[in-house]
């Protein structure tokens, strides 16, 4: 699995050695609270179990799933993912990220960098997110990537015996290569502008 950077941040994969990290972060309700999958209690075992999926689903070519470090103390941040990949086509691009970290743009940035890695080395047509209508943070995050609002699923999904609404978003590659040539977008992801840069290039 390849392993990359941004400006402030290292995406690379999960090892087992993350797990105590992975649960004390996801094990926090509020971030159980406005993710699909990530389950509360978050037992012990079930950061190994997750971690284990990972370089099979790799093998595969049906995804992709990076720990978010910060550069300055290697911190693990959060997790992004672009899951359920249809190879020439498209993904879904998922993440979480610590509520520490919260309101610090690492989101946005990760997220950058994986439409990057998803648009140049995966040669993806399209990405496609979607987050709980009552979580509008997370929608900031896809508006800020220039994902596009393409609808809302009503009572969609159920998270704790609760059905959701769930907003949809999506960007194709010739919007995002749009996006990635504007001066001022390159200016601030300098290390991820045509195309992902490895750790070792």
């Amino acid at each position: 699995m390849p392993t990359f950077g941004t400006e402030r941040l290292a995406l690379r994969p999960f090892g087992l050695h993350d797990a105590a990290e992975v649960q004390r972060l996801a094990g926090d309700r509020a971030i159980a609270d406005t993710t699909l999958n990530i389950p509360h209690p978050y037992k012990d075992g079930m950061a190994e179990e997750w971690i284990s999926t990972h370089r099979d689903a790799f093998a595969k070519e049906q995804g992709l799933t990076f720990a978010v470090t910060r550069k300055s103390d290697g911190s693990l941040v959060g997790a992004i993912s672009l899951m359920g990949i249809a190879k020439g086509h498209q993904a879904e691009l998922g993440y979480w990220v610590g509520k520490p970290y919260w309101n610090h743009g690492f989101c946005t940035e990760a997220g950058q960098a994986l439409l990057g890695y998803a648009f140049t080395e995966l040669a993806l047509l399209r990405v496609h997110a979607s987050h709980f209508t009552r979580n509008p943070a997370s929608g900031r995050v896809m508006q800020k990537l220039a994902m596009r609002h393409e609808g809302t699923r009503r009572q969609h999904a159920r998270k704790w015996d609760k059905y959701e609404d769930l907003e949809l978003y999506g960007i194709l590659k010739k919007e995002w290569q749009e996006v990635a040539n504007q001066p001022m977008h390159a200016t601030r992801y300098p290390r991820v502008m045509g195309g992902v840069r490895r750790n070792h290039e």
